[in-house]
């Protein structure tokens, strides 16, 4: 008798951590998601879990998505952008390979109460691919809170689903692929250089930092370009699970500090903002100059900043005078 296969949906969540179907962690963004839309969606997609394949309703707490954030604001607009995505998944389709095309939301229903209810639907056709999923990675809560940009926390998703593969340790993928899964905006990071800067190595670093592998991601070249990647990705021996575990303990800004020093190439100078003792910036100014400058590294242009308001009275609001030097870098440097 053949064995029979096991679905993603009898993969049970846990205190500690969610299931994510594998198809939802390679799929590919045809409208961009933000770090916090695709927290949210996880956390959605966690709360139905128990009926995720049902043609029913899903309630959760407006407050269980909010996170650290007192304005419910944010989950409107995280809430419009997932109802309006479009996102490919790769499917089989009478036995062959094939692209299907699916909205993540449907329907929902917010009250107004700031402590109130959100209730919500999966669209039929999600269903159906959820239903039929084998494949599955299953993602640490704190390691998805920690993680502090989208491209990280996608990189995180697709080595949790591979990491556990008996006879697997490397995938090769297409860059023009990998740009899809990671979600970059169309025009945003079009050279190699650029996408290794701005998102390849900060995410590679923060997983490194955090999760339970060890993931690396190296350049093919089909004549004198970069055609394809290999990811590659290996389990941390106890020491280096250990550190991580103890690098999830750090500040939101000193897990970022640690991680840009391990990205840095070697002999690159230690950028001089990370010993000073200048104002911390709030973590909704991060996120703010983030949504507003798509595909910049925000750390990078914080270390600008502070270099050149070195010597200078110090600002009476250093959020807004953050986010006024970036308006400026990002007319003066343009992706």
């Amino acid at each position: 008798m053949a064995e029979k296969s096991y679905r993603t949906i009898e993969a049970r969540p846990n205190a500690e951590s969610l299931i994510k179907p594998g198809e939802l962690v390679d799929l590919i963004e045809v409208t961009p998601l933000t770090l916090n839309d695709r927290r949210i969606y996880n956390q959605l997609l966690e709360n139905a879990w128990e009926a995720i394949d049902k043609p029913v309703s899903h309630v959760i707490a407006k407050s269980a998505l909010r996170g650290s954030h007192n304005s419910n604001d944010r989950i409107g607009e995280s809430i419009e952008r997932l109802m309006s995505a479009i996102v490919k998944v790769a499917v089989t389709w009478d036995g062959e390979s094939a692209i299907e095309r699916v909205q993540l939301l449907g329907g929902n229903v917010e009250a107004n109460r700031a402590d109130g209810l959100f209730e919500y639907e999966i669209p039929a056709r999600l269903r159906r691919i959820i239903g039929n999923s084998t494949v599955f990675a299953r993602l640490q809560r704190e390691v998805m809170f920690a993680l502090s940009s989208k491209y990280a926390l996608t990189l995180y998703e697709m080595v949790q689903k591979r990491g556990n593969l008996r006879w697997r340790s490397s995938e090769k993928f297409a860059l023009e692929a990998l740009r899809g899964v990671l979600g970059v905006p169309k025009g945003k990071l079009t050279s190699w250089s650029n996408l290794k800067l701005r998102a390849i190595d900060p995410a590679v670093a923060e997983v490194n930092a955090l999760s339970d592998f060890m993931v690396a991601i190296d350049p093919i070249k089909t004549g004198r370009s970069v055609t394809h990647v290999e990811l590659r990705w290996w389990r941390k021996d106890d020491e280096a699970a250990g550190a991580a575990d103890r690098a999830l303990q750090y500040s939101k800004v000193g897990r970022k500090v640690r991680a840009e020093e391990r990205a840095a190439p070697q002999g690159r100078a230690r950028p001089s903002w990370l010993d000073a003792r200048g104002q911390a910036l709030r973590t909704e100014t991060y996120e703010t100059a983030r949504m507003r400058h798509s595909g910049y590294d925000i750390y990078f242009v914080e270390g600008e900043w502070r270099a050149w308001a070195a010597g200078k009275p110090e600002a009476a609001d250093p959020d807004k005078a953050y986010l006024a030097f970036f308006r400026k870098y990002a007319e003066a440097n343009p992706l």
